[in-house]
C-alpha cells in the first residue's frame, strides 16, 4: 500500500547552525521586521504567519495523519468569525477572543470529523469540499447577519500594544502574532514527537495494521482532525484582526484550495515547510496578476506546475536533498 510518506520525503528536522537551532535564528530574524519593517510590509508578514498557523494544521491532518482535506478554509472562517464577534459583538478582548476561535474550530472539526470516519480517500475529500462550499452561504444566512454582519461583514480594529510600549499597533500585532506562531509551532512538534504522534504516523502509513497494535483509530484520527482545524481556526483569527475585517467572501472555496496548495508546496509532511507554503499563498497570486491582470489564475497554475515539476517534495524536500548531497546527515 503507497503511503503519503512513500509518495512525499519527509523532513521533520531541523539543522543546527554552530549549536544555535535554526529556529531561534530565524525566530529572532523574524522578530527583527518588526523595527525594519513598516505598514503594508508588516500587514503582508503578519499574514504570512498566519497562513503558516493554518498549515500547520492541515499539514498535522494530511501530511501526518495520512487524512485529506479541502475544506479547512471552513474553520480559517470560523476561527475569523468567532474571534470578530466577540471582539465587536461582546467587547472581548482579542487575546481572548483569539484562542476562543481555536476552540470553537476544535470542536467543530472534531464533530464534523467523527461522522466523517466512515469516509476514506477522495470520499472524505468531497465531504470537506462541501463544507468549504456551504460555509460561506451560512455566514450570509439572514437569520445570523445580526451576528455576522452578512455580507457587509465586521469591521474591526487593530490593538494597541500594551503597558505603553513603543509599539505602533502594526508592530505589535505583528510580534503577537511572531509569539503565537512559535508557541504553536513548539506545541505541534511536541506532538508529533510523542507517542500520540507516532500513532497519528502509524495511521497514515497504515491504518490496519495501527488497529492490529491497539491504536484507537477513531480516537487519533478524530482528534486530529479537531486539532488541525483548532490550528487553522487560530490562523484565520489573526487574520480577521490583521485586516480588521471579516466578510462570507474572503473565505471562498479557493482559499481551502490554496491552503492545500500550500502544504504540497512546502512539503507534506513537514512543519517548516508551512512557512514556505504560506509565502506562496501570500505572494505568488499578486505576482500573477502583476504579470497579467487578464489571466492572473492561468499564470498562477503555470508557475504551480512549474513549482511542482522543479521541486516534486516540496521546498522542504528539496532542501532535504540539497542537504544529502552536500554530505548533511537526513533526519527521518
Amino acid at each position: 500500500m503507497t503511503s503519503i510518506s512513500n509518495r512525499y520525503p519527509l523532513a521533520t528536522s531541523v539543522p543546527r547552525s554552530g549549536g544555535i537551532p535554526w529556529a531561534l535564528i530565524v525566530l529572532v530574524l523574524a522578530a527583527a521586521l518588526a523595527f525594519v519593517a513598516k505598514g503594508y510590509m508588516l500587514f503582508q508578514a503578519t499574514m504570512v504567519l498566519s497562513y503558516a498557523i493554518a498549515l500547520i494544521g492541515l499539514n498535522l491532518l494530511t501530511g501526518y495523519n495520512g487524512q485529506i482535506s479541502l475544506g479547512h478554509g471552513a474553520f480559517f472562517a470560523i476561527g475569523a468569525y468567532t474571534s470578530a464577534i466577540l471582539m465587536d459583538r461582546l467587547g472581548v478582548p482579542y487575546w481572548i477572543s483569539i484562542p476562543v476561535g481555536g476552540v470553537t474550530s476544535f470542536v467543530i472539526g472534531y464533530l464534523f470529523g467523527r461522522p466523517a470516519l466512515k469516509l476514506q480517500g477522495l470520499y472524505l475529500a468531497l465531504a470537506t469540499f462541501s463544507l468549504g462550499v456551504v460555509t460561506p452561504q451560512l455566514l450570509k444566512y439572514k437569520h445570523l447577519e445580526a451576528w455576522t454582519g452578512g455580507v457587509g461583514g465586521i469591521v474591526l480594529l487593530k490593538p494597541d500594544a500594551p503597558f505603553g510600549l513603543p509599539l505602533d499597533s502594526d508592530q505589535w500585532f505583528y510580534l503577537y502574532t511572531l509569539a503565537m506562531a512559535a508557541v504553536l509551532f513548539v506545541l505541534a512538534r511536541h506532538l508529533i514527537d510523542s507517542g500520540t504522534g507516532r500513532a497519528i504516523r502509524a495511521i497514515r502509513d497504515h491504518h490496519l495494521a495501527a488497529e492490529s497494535m491497539g491504536v484507537d483509530n477513531s480516537h487519533y484520527k478524530s482528534m486530529t482532525f479537531g486539532v488541525s482545524a483548532a490550528f487553522t481556526g487560530i490562523g484565520g483569527a489573526l487574520s480577521a484582526v490583521a485586516v480588521q475585517f471579516v466578510s462570507p467572501d474572503s473565505f471562498t472555496m479557493f482559499l481551502s484550495i490554496s491552503l492545500l496548495v500550500g502544504v504540497v508546496v512546502g512539503g507534506v509532511g513537514t512543519l517548516w515547510g508551512a512557512l514556505f507554503g504560506a509565502l506562496f499563498i501570500m505572494f505568488v497570486p499578486s505576482v500573477a496578476e502583476k504579470i497579467s491582470k487578464d489571466a492572473a489564475w492561468g499564470v498562477y497554475g503555470v508557475v504551480l506546475i512549474l513549482f511542482m515539476f522543479v521541486m516534486p517534495g516540496g521546498v522542504m524536500g528539496w532542501i532535504e536533498r540539497l542537504r544529502a548531497r552536500m554530505g548533511g546527515k537526513v533526519q527521518p
